[in-house]
């Protein structure tokens, strides 16, 4: 499987988005999309959006990208889980500006916006943004863990790198995103 995803990915990157290989894509990668998806919302249980729906923005974004050498299994799944991050961020950004009275909220949606879930969720994103800038490994492997959903064996195996090495670097990044977020 994940060298016929590679093969797909490579046929897309070399004919300008070959249509066919996209079409033969989506169902290998659509279970793995959607275990990832579904990994973070089980764990952020009050965020309104759908595993299928972040499942089918995150396709659309990630295909839909021009300037991508597309080179493996692994790092096609690490920049969905950057398209997921940036999805469930701009819905947290939305759900805020509602908020704040720029749109009105019908009645029947009110119980699916949570303040606490947004705001957690833009104050990691903009600890995650200060990360990227003194160590864009470390907001990587939280992108792919946090994000994501991959286990250490497979962010190491996506990032080329050690399982103990991302055990360390996971446990640090937490550590300072932990200090960072709750102003300790």
């Amino acid at each position: 499987m994940a060298s016929e995803v590679t093969l797909l990915l490579d046929k897309i990157s070399n004919s300008s988005g070959n249509r066919e290989a996209l079409d033969e894509l989506l169902p290998i990668v659509y279970n793995e999309l959607r275990r990832l998806a579904g990994s973070f919302l089980n764990r952020e249980h009050a965020v309104s959006i759908q595993t299928t729906e972040l499942v089918h923005e995150a396709y659309f974004r990630l295909t839909e990208q021009r300037s991508v050498d597309w080179k493996n299994r692994g790092q096609f799944f690490a920049i969905a889980a950057q398209a997921m991050r940036r999805i469930l961020i701009d819905a947290a950004r939305s759900r805020k500006s509602i908020k704040r009275g720029v749109e009105k909220v019908p009645l029947d949606d009110a119980p699916t916006i949570s303040v606490e879930v947004d705001r957690h969720l833009l104050d990691l994103d903009e600890a995650l943004t200060e990360l990227s800038e003194f160590d864009p490994d470390q907001c990587r492997i939280v992108e792919l863990r946090y994000f994501g959903g991959l286990t250490i064996e497979e962010t190491a195996d996506v990032l080329k790198i050690s399982p103990a090495t991302v055990k360390r670097e996971w446990s640090m990044a937490r550590a300072w995103l932990f200090e960072r977020v709750s102003g300790i």
